[in-house]
């Protein structure tokens, strides 16, 4: 019979690379060891940010007459035994969280309840990427195992009650997971939430004119317009791909995004310069890095990161404004690339209903809950409830403002 077991690791750097990325096998960049590890050798993620990492491993061991499922909690010294005795079949990544900070479904009010009534809010544990809003895998399981699937998806939720109850958290979050996990999340007594995001969908097309020949009449003139504003400034653009990005590139990059951040949020952004100098080592293929030039100076950058399939814009900052320049650098020139290199999907990062009227489509994202602390548990339900149906009229309504033939 199979014994699983399963432990938790206080940093990415603890498990082998080749075995983390071998489960979390697809080509989305942000789970692979190589991305969350930049975020924790920077110390971006750490317990001073109010990130702890907390990375949830199942090994497998037959072992004769014995069908038990084990949980450890401090696995340190027993750690190497284990690389060595059993096979890693499964993963979850995780963090202990202080706060709310750089998650994108945000739960303030919940926070906010917890601690008018004298109960503690935080700390709580989320699986999710640091800061990145993209939706992926957030629980993998081996090939080799998935006839299990569903005894280990039992085991990962009764670990995280386990060091819920250990460390005194109050719920457990899996936020931005895929369509799939989170029907599978749900039915372990999750509750279920949804968001909105805004996604551009490639259906083929030859060239950008190919694309603005499905639009409307107006609105194809509209973004003519925008782009051929930012072209009679003068401002021309060059795509950057892993290692061809060089210092000098990451510390203009750098001081974009800090600029950009304080303008927007009055502060200078969740990442540091170490972080952006380190991905091109981490995980060279998956980064491009598209630069604005006006009269020989680099006036503004974007960051991406793509898969097999999608693109996915995180980053802009700019030294000055510019008509149109973001929209440019974070719209146009990502749907040209997609269409270029025929990538399916452009997710251009979180919010921006203005992203209708450019060609990108609403989408669900999802997102799953497990409450330790039974309080708020019947409310909280009930606002998701209402949330929900919320997202699915506006998902009727906001096909009247995209800007597609079709869609008349």
């Amino acid at each position: 019979m199979s014994e699983y077991i399963a432990h938790f690791v206080t940093s990415i750097n603890d498990i082998d690379e080749d075995s983390w990325n071998t489960l979390f096998s697809s080509s989305y960049p942000f789970t692979k060891h190589g991305f969350l590890s930049a975020l924790e050798d920077s110390h971006v993620v750490s317990k001073e940010t109010g990130w702890i990492a907390q990375h949830l491993l199942i090994y497998k061991k037959e072992k004769e007459n014995s069908n038990q499922n084990s949980i450890q909690l401090n696995p340190q010294s027993q750690l190497l035994n284990l690389k060595h005795q059993k096979s890693l079949v499964a993963a979850m990544p995780a963090y202990i969280k202080l706060h709310s900070y750089g998650e994108y479904m945000f739960d303030w009010s919940w926070a906010d309840a917890f601690l008018a009534k004298g109960i503690e809010y935080y700390p709580k544990l989320v699986s999710s990427v640091p800061f990145t809003p993209a939706t992926g895998q957030r629980f993998a399981v081996a090939n080799s195992e998935l006839e299990n699937y569903n005894q280990l998806i039992k085991l990962m939720v009764n670990a995280c009650k386990e060091i819920a109850h250990r460390v005194s958290l109050s719920n457990m979050q899996w936020l931005f997971v895929d369509k799939q996990g989170s029907l599978e999340l749900a039915n372990e007594d999750t509750l279920q939430r949804t968001d909105i995001q805004y996604h551009w969908f490639n259906r083929g097309y030859a060239n950008f004119d190919d694309f603005l020949a499905t639009l409307k009449s107006r609105k194809r003139k509209n973004i003519s317009k925008e782009r051929a504003q930012v072209h009679n400034n003068g401002i021309c653009f060059s795509w950057l791909s892993g290692e061809q990005i060089s210092s000098l590139d990451w510390q203009q990059f750098f001081q974009f995004y800090q600029l950009t951040y304080m303008r927007r949020s009055g502060h200078q952004g969740y990442l540091n310069l170490s972080f952006f100098q380190n991905l091109p080592a981490k995980i060279s293929e998956q980064v491009l890095l598209l630069k604005a030039t006006k009269d020989d100076r680099v006036v503004g950058c974007a960051l991406y990161f793509k898969s097999d399939t999608h693109l996915y814009g995180r980053y802009w900052g700019s030294t000055q404004e510019f008509d149109f320049l973001h929209f440019e650098a974070c719209y146009y020139q990502g749907i040209e690339y997609c269409i270029k290199h025929g990538l399916q999907v452009f997710d251009a990062g979180a919010q921006g209903e203005h992203k209708l009227l450019r060609g990108f489509e609403p989408v669900v994202n999802y997102g799953n809950y497990l409450f330790f602390e039974q309080t708020y548990k019947q409310s909280i339900a009930q606002f998701l409830r209402q949330e929900t149906e919320h997202h699915k009229e506006y998902l009727k309504n906001a096909k009247n403002y995209l800007p597609y033939k079709h869609s008349e």
